[in-house]
């Protein structure tokens, strides 16, 4: 068995049509059935039943179907990495509007640590091969690998009466709150019952930051995202502070491409520092 009989086995599974298969992969037909047939010899079993139209894949076929991707794969990242620079191992992920710029910077910065062939793309939102995203925004059917984790703080205003670590601390009726974020839940505990505590609604955690720096009010904000702010002061709580996780999340089939792969072991050994306050 080699990378050719498992690329025409492959073409053959996807195309479910010997001719489609054969002109895919610029051969004759007779000479993919005998590359098929070869294969088939060296498993001991049937993969494909020729019908009218097309062929139908055996129970054989679709457990091998995992296996030949995955070694395809493999084989064309191992023949780009030796062929020079210029053919890297691709990778697209998408970043989550909320991801602070420093982790997005620490991400990439060990990604290509990890992976020194690799051609990353960055995209924005819920895109790509995966994403770099906190945990609250995995779908039900994608896997997480946590990266960071980090404390909500009190982000302020600089002119705010509690801005100083010196002051007291004293009702907050300036709250500015996102709705519409996955982290609300989490905060409202934080906020009162009282509609006149809060300032303003904000549509990202990004834009409460804005807010903040602007004077509106205050906001829980991952620690992250106010980490250097000239324009923000920050307290932390005297009470256990909401967390949030950081990582990459992705589906399960996302794991056959060699990048991904390659990612996903090198962070579960090696787990990104804390980023510190600037």
């Amino acid at each position: 068995m080699d990378i050719r009989h498992l690329k025409a086995f492959l073409a053959v599974f996807e195309e479910r049509n010997i001719t489609a298969a054969a002109q895919r992969l610029f051969i004759s037909q007779p000479t993919l059935s005998v590359t098929i047939k070869q294969l088939e010899d060296e498993l001991g079993a049937a993969l494909f039943v020729r019908q009218p139209r097309g062929v139908e894949v055996s129970a054989e076929a679709r457990l091998l179907y995992p296996q030949a991707r995955r070694m395809v794969a493999e084989a064309e990242a191992l023949s780009r990495m030796f062929r020079g620079r210029e053919n890297r191992a691709p990778l697209t992920l998408g970043i989550e509007g909320d991801v602070a710029a420093s982790h997005i910077e620490a991400f990439v910065r060990m990604a290509h640590l990890a992976l020194p062939n690799l051609l990353l793309t960055l995209e924005e939102g819920c895109s790509g091969d995966g994403r770099l995203a906190v945990e609250e925004m995995c779908c039900e059917d994608e896997l997480f690998l946590p990266l960071w984790e980090e404390p909500y703080v009190l982000a302020l205003p600089l002119e705010h009466p509690m801005a100083s670590a010196q002051s007291g601390w004293a009702p907050i009726e300036d709250w500015i709150t996102c709705p519409q974020h996955p982290s609300h839940q989490r905060l409202m505990a934080l906020y009162g019952r009282s509609p006149e505590a809060v300032a303003g609604h904000a549509g990202s955690l990004h834009q409460a930051l804005h807010m903040v720096a602007a004077g509106v009010g205050v906001a829980m904000l991952p620690q992250s995202l106010v980490n250097g702010h000239a324009r923000v002061a920050v307290r932390a709580l005297h009470l256990p502070a909401p967390t949030r996780r950081v990582g990459l999340c992705y589906a399960a089939q996302a794991l056959e491409l060699p990048a991904m792969r390659g990612l996903h072991e090198y962070f579960q050994v090696n787990r990104p520092a804390a980023i510190e306050a600037a």
